[in-house]
């Protein structure tokens, strides 16, 4: 098998890259980037001519994504919406026979109990951030896809928040900003964690959701696919990861100090973002686990932990999205901070 994978650099190409190199069944990935990578071909998905690059691909993985710059929701659009209905249709016109879509929990429509959802609960996300707005879009331009291009088998992998331990750093940068230092994330340094009711999400190792991929696109499958490990993640359980305890925040107040920061530059992440998060339900994962035989090999405590210390060490990776910080580099270089 031949599969190419767009955002092959990223916190979850490096994982679905690493998982379909290490199936017998596939003979070749070929991995597309915006910026050169050792074995990379640099494709921009808004302007590079995608249709011979797909050609001869027994499948496509899309996972390109650009979360900022926030501030300019409509560069967002178009790379992530405008950018994947370019891919899409390219995969039409190389003729390939199957796309694999990583979608998001963010696309579903809001649930206010913890009843866990199937993958047939509504994808009209949460109107008021872009990532969410930009995913439940790409879900139904695909309905009218899979319409238009039936000889296509369309898989959508909807994943919880995902994590890994050289993706910390930049993750922090995305989310958390250059104010948030990640050497807070101590067990025994942090006092407490604000227990925001309502506030709970789930999570999956990025190598379980490279596997969970990798099944997608090596077994005849369509449709769409809820990826998570258990438990469901709240404050309480971020609290006893760190050894604190926690102080009931009302989520009104929680969601001013975030608008506050947002205001003054201090954090990249939206207020939106933050109402959206309230807002996600809890997925049912029993399709993947019956279908794909997907079992995670890290639970949420397991991810967390490896994320949090990457979080304290300053990790990262050897591509450009996943680099350390620029100190961080200058003292790998140098030796600096390196244990004995």
């Amino acid at each position: 098998m031949r599969i190419v994978v767009t955002g092959a650099t990223g916190n979850i190409g490096t994982g679905v890259v690493g998982a379909l190199s290490a199936d017998p069944q596939v003979d070749s990935v070929v991995g597309l980037a915006r910026r050169p990578a050792d074995g990379i071909v640099v494709a921009d998905v808004e302007r590079a001519d995608l249709a011979p690059l797909f050609h001869g691909a027994d499948a496509v993985v899309h996972l390109a994504w650009l979360f900022q710059p926030a501030r300019r929701p409509e560069r967002t659009w178009r790379a992530n919406v405008l950018g994947s209905m370019r891919v899409f249709e390219a995969v039409a016109a190389a003729g390939v026979p199957k796309l694999v879509h990583t979608s998001s929990i963010g696309a579903y429509s809001p649930r206010a109990d913890d009843e866990p959802v199937t993958e047939d609960w509504p994808t009209h996300g949460w109107p008021g951030a872009a990532y969410p707005r930009e995913k439940s879009y790409l879900e139904r331009y695909l309905d009218a896809f899979e319409a238009r291009h039936p000889a296509v088998d369309v898989v959508r992998m909807r994943p919880g928040f995902v994590f890994q331990r050289r993706a910390a750093t930049e993750q922090r940068r995305l989310f958390g900003g250059p104010f948030v230092p990640g050497s807070l994330v101590r067990p025994g340094l942090l006092p407490v964690v604000p227990d925001v009711r309502g506030l709970r999400f789930q999570v999956v190792h990025t190598a379980d959701l490279g596997d969970a991929v990798r099944r997608a696109v090596t077994r005849p499958v369509r449709g769409p696919f809820n990826i998570a490990t258990g438990p469901v993640v709240d404050p309480r359980f971020v609290a006893s990861l760190l050894g604190a305890r926690t102080i009931p925040v009302p989520a009104r107040v929680a969601r001013a100090a975030v608008d506050a920061a947002w205001r003054l530059h201090a954090v990249p992440a939206t207020p939106g973002l933050f109402d959206a998060v309230l807002r996600l339900p809890v997925m049912d994962t029993g399709r993947a686990e019956s279908e794909l035989d997907w079992r995670p090999r890290h639970d949420a405590e397991a991810t967390l932990k490896e994320f949090f210390a990457g979080l304290r060490e300053g990790a990262g990776g050897d591509t450009a999205p996943l680099a350390p910080d620029r100190h961080r580099l200058r003292e790998i270089a140098t030796g600096v901070g390196r244990k004995p």
